[in-house]
């Protein structure tokens, strides 16, 4: 796509106030919300009665869904450390156990394929149900639409040992953690340990290296733990984490109902169960991709927006990262050159945002995210992600460059 045929000269977009924003992350964060929850539920009926207010036909869509990744990558991580102790006297059955239990993490972790196979959580999870809000405004037959993205589920708390080394090391040595050629939270490959432990203790037990295979039945038997762990412990407030996207949601909804746009169709959708690994995008998918002709419709996900500075990562994947639309990112990029917003372009996002999903699907698409100024954001699903922890002014940003996005797209 060659921006330049679809950048309309954007004036100055007036940014929503911090006070809006606040209310909306506030009232939401006081709200439990794992995924697949009533918590969710509840979220989801208060976004979408605000969308309402704002003057979108916003409804409350009911998806199949998993609620947490935690069980299955478990459980495989478990069954990889009984590999590996079984593999010192019966190698073939360590190989084995460990290239399998490294598939089926490698199936969870990447969101299988389009709408998705992983096979081991349908396996040992019980299905359950998520809850999404898709909001419409503008004409439904417009000649182009936009679908802007973000969740309104929360992860659950972690013991954050990773994020505290993180961050000592950030306040130790600033020049090695502004080094990296990515930008947390979103970059740090956080899956690779987890697989590492399988396939240590399938080579190990395939070549008879004992030291290996031992590396990795004690690596497996340490994410199993952290898995428990994970699975047991309640929601983080996710104030940045998921609601700093929701409010720019609603702070556009009501931009548009101000000074509406001709010539677009703009989808707002606020994802469930997105931190059990976009369970909530795939609904969506498959409910409304038929709709959508990837001619036409564009994408823009929205995650953790409210931390430092803006970034749009070029490229995303847990393992293989995949590269982005980059006409899409000259659009949004040229879009904040106007707006007078810093975005950084130069990251790739490891841990796989709803983003992945329509690009799977065709559609171009781009992720905006931010970071705590190059260095690991503070308070990253642990229980003080609060609203008062939350960048406003960063937040603000994201929504005035959303809506220069969108008026940079409508035909005119």
């Amino acid at each position: 796509m060659n921006p330049e045929r679809f950048l309309h000269p954007v004036s100055p977009v007036a940014g929503p106030g911090e006070a809006a924003l606040r209310a909306t992350v506030e009232r939401l964060a006081a709200v439990e919300r794992p995924p697949c929850s009533p918590g969710e539920r509840e979220a989801a009926h208060l976004i979408a009665d605000r969308l309402r207010a704002a003057g979108a036909a916003a409804e409350v869509e009911e998806v199949p869904a998993y609620g947490s990744y935690a069980r299955p990558v478990g459980v495989l991580a478990g069954l990889a450390a009984l590999a590996g102790a079984a593999g010192g006297r019966l190698r073939p059955l360590g190989a084995l156990g460990g290239a399998l239990a490294a598939a089926g993490i490698a199936d969870e972790v990447s969101f299988g394929h389009r709408y998705g196979r992983q096979y081991a959580r349908s396996v040992l999870s019980v299905r359950r149900t998520a809850c999404n809000v898709v909001a419409g405004l503008g004409a439904p037959d417009a000649p182009r639409t936009l679908v802007v993205m973000a969740h309104h589920d929360a992860a659950p708390a972690g013991r954050g040992l990773g994020r505290r080394a993180l961050r000592r090391l950030a306040r130790r040595r600033p020049d090695l953690v502004a080094a990296l050629p990515a930008a947390p939270p979103v970059s740090w490959p956080v899956w690779w340990p987890v697989i590492a432990g399988p396939l240590c203790v399938a080579l190990g037990s395939a070549a008879g290296l004992s030291w290996l295979r031992r590396t990795g039945t004690v690596l497996s038997a340490l994410s199993a733990a952290a898995m428990a762990d994970t699975a047991r412990r309640r929601a983080v407030p996710g104030a940045n984490g998921g609601l700093s996207g929701v409010s720019v949601l609603i702070a556009l909804a009501e931009s548009l109902e101000r000074r509406p746009l001709p010539g677009l169709r703009v989808l707002l959708v606020s994802a469930g169960a997105e931190e059990a690994l976009q369970e909530g995008v795939r609904g969506f998918a498959h409910r409304h991709f038929h709709d959508l002709p990837t001619g036409s419709t564009w994408f823009l996900n929205l995650d953790a927006v409210g931390c430092g500075d803006l970034v749009l990562p070029r490229a995303e994947g847990p393992f293989r990262t995949e590269r982005y639309d980059a006409g899409f990112g000259d659009l949004i990029a040229r879009c904040a050159l106007e707006q007078d917003i810093a975005v950084d372009r130069g990251s790739r996002a490891r841990s796989g945002t709803g983003a992945m999903v329509p690009h799977r699907h065709g559609y171009r698409t781009a992720c905006l995210v931010s970071m705590g100024g190059g260095r690991p954001v503070p308070h990253h699903r642990l229980a003080s992600d609060l609203p008062e922890h939350v960048d406003y002014r960063c937040v603000a940003d994201a929504a005035r460059l959303t809506e220069a996005v969108a008026r940079a797209l409508a035909v005119h």
